[in-house]
């Protein structure tokens, strides 16, 4: 019996070493170039060029991804229109189009995000003065403003809060034309602008009582516009946007402040108001808050009243008003101190 016939495999042995110089070289498969093709029609490379410089553009340019997604498109477009008329290739269409539909989508998407908001003449003035140097976005601002507020408006002589009537929590608003003036008891506090909070203290003062009555009297001194948000709906708003809860903060934490200058110098006007642009502090704060909302209880308020309101512009009276304001009502040198 040949044992070598039945048997496929061949035995190498011991220290043979295969001849390499004489081995002859076998084509590896089918797939392999032997020929190169001739180069494709100019469409497949515009449309690979379109790839390449989308993928090149810095991301700090401000629109890189609408661009991105824009050269995505034409590339997978142009690919189509080559693999349909001069590839007639059916795979590389169709799946072209699939990356065609997601990139356009995309591409529609981001330039609908970019589109310009259009803020209402009405709260231009109020967004550009108070809102834009915050850099609150116009899609936000449209969104504070767009819900659960409308504007409403009150002619000369018309109150907007009655002393110990009005409740303080139903709304929060700002003044948007016009004027009005605060008074405690028949004396005159202080005037508020356009552009500013018109019931800021008490809103303030009742984050942690409620149920309280304005203890001053707001009358619109010219037709006056104001927008006005309701609290609830307002307080519920801001928890879910962070950034606008700590914007609200600020504005009507500056909003105490310009009324604390306000009542040290009543005759302060609108152009002056705007000049005053400091960060508020808890004293301010505590100041025009027991002003508004303890001032009934004091005995001594209407003389601590009579002489605050003289204030004048030098400095050394300033101090002493103040240090009366806080001796009068409620508030001591030591928490002024402490606090500022």
């Amino acid at each position: 019996m040949n044992t070598t016939a039945m048997s496929p495999l061949t035995v190498t042995p011991l220290g043979f070493i295969p001849d390499l110089k004489n081995a002859t070289l076998v084509p590896f498969n089918e797939t392999a170039c032997e020929n190169w093709k001739e180069i494709h029609h100019l469409v497949f490379h515009v449309a690979n060029i379109c790839f390449a410089v989308g993928l090149v553009i810095p991301t700090t340019l401000n629109l890189h991804m609408i661009f991105l997604r824009g050269l995505l498109t034409i590339g997978c477009a142009l690919f189509i229109i080559w693999a349909t008329l001069y590839r007639c290739a059916l795979d590389i269409m169709i799946w072209n189009s699939v990356f065609l539909v997601v990139n356009l989508l995309h591409f529609i998407y981001l330039v609908y995000k970019r589109r310009p908001i259009k803020i209402e003449k009405e709260l231009s003035s109020l967004y550009k003065r108070m809102f834009e140097p915050l850099h609150v976005p116009p899609e936000l601002f449209q969104r504070l403003t767009g819900q659960f507020c409308n504007i409403q408006t009150l002619k000369t002589g018309q109150a907007y809060a009655a002393e110990d009537k009005t409740s303080v929590d139903d709304r929060l608003s700002i003044l948007l034309k016009g004027k009005m003036k605060v008074s405690y008891r028949g004396h005159f506090l202080h005037n508020i602008y356009p552009c500013a909070f018109i019931d800021s203290p008490e809103f303030r003062s009742t984050q942690m009582n409620r149920g309280e009555k304005f203890q001053v009297t707001i009358i619109a001194d010219d037709n006056c516009k104001f927008l006005c948000w309701s609290r609830e709906r307002l307080t519920y708003f801001l928890e879910s946007e962070p950034f606008l809860y700590e914007i609200f903060k600020y504005l009507i934490g500056k909003d105490i402040t310009n009324k604390l200058y306000s009542l040290n110098d009543p005759t302060l006007n609108d152009k002056a108001s705007k000049k005053i642009d400091r960060q508020p502090s808890l004293c301010s704060q505590l100041s025009v808050m027991q002003m508004r909302n303890s001032m009934a209880s004091s005995s001594d308020s209407e003389d601590g009243l009579q002489m605050f309101l003289r204030g004048t512009s030098s400095a050394s009276s300033l101090r002493n008003n103040q240090q009366e304001f806080y001796n009068a009502y409620g508030v001591s040198r030591l928490q002024h101190d402490v606090f500022c």
